[in-house]
């Protein structure tokens, strides 16, 4: 059985209605895209514009900071320190006894002799100058309030010794720096050391002696 083929169709070729049927398939399938699209295309025209636009507003740089003026600084004269007056002794030269410190006991010196003052009988009557030796010279005691002070320093004194090695008085003659550590060295070398008392013409005599005492918070 055999079918005839439309007179429309007679003498085309086959693949010429294959392409025209394929078009027109891509053509209702666009159509129906389209139709499905347009309400979400009115609905993005219809959004509302913003309200205040974006302005971009570009800032000056500030001005550059001045450097202020140089500072001329006045230049004082310097003054040359005050010269103390020399204070003249006739005595032998003394020669500073060995530092007694809180470390421990102070060494003990040898009795050496002491230099005789060749003097005039007039000029015996009072104490000579004279280097001494140690007999007795027990470390210092720190003071506790020194301590929590943190004080410590050096102090000189002047001993007066008498003809047994006792000391009779004791003057401060150069300060540590602080008035109780000055005091503390003054009694207890007044209470507690003795010397080699001093001799002038073969015969025991008092003498002053220079004692430095030392308060150092590293050997506590």
């Amino acid at each position: 059985m055999s079918f005839a083929r439309p007179q429309s169709l007679a003498g085309v070729h086959p693949d010429t209605v294959r392409i025209v049927a394929m078009s027109a398939a891509i053509a209702l399938n666009a159509a129906a895209l389209i139709t499905v699209m347009r309400p979400m295309v009115a609905h993005i025209v219809e959004a509302p514009a913003l309200s205040q636009p974006f302005v971009i507003q570009f800032l000056e740089p500030p001005p550059p900071v001045k450097p202020p003026p140089p500072i001329e600084l006045e230049r004082l004269p310097v003054r040359p320190p005050p010269t103390q007056p020399t204070r003249h002794v006739e005595a032998p030269p003394v020669v500073s006894p060995p530092v007694a410190s809180v470390e421990g006991s102070a060494p003990m010196v040898p009795p050496a002799p002491v230099v005789d003052t060749i003097a005039p009988p007039s000029a015996q009557a009072g104490p000579v100058e004279a280097t001494l030796a140690y007999v007795a010279a027990p470390a210092p005691k720190y003071p506790a309030q020194a301590i929590r002070g943190h004080m410590q320093g050096t102090v000189t004194l002047r001993v007066l010794v008498d003809e047994t090695g006792k000391p009779l008085n004791v003057v401060i003659e150069s300060s540590s720096g602080h008035d109780l550590l000055d005091r503390a060295a003054r009694d207890q070398v007044l209470a507690n050391w003795r010397f080699q008392p001093a001799q002038s013409n073969g015969r025991k005599v008092q003498a002053w002696a220079r004692i430095p005492v030392t308060f150092d918070l590293r050997s506590i």
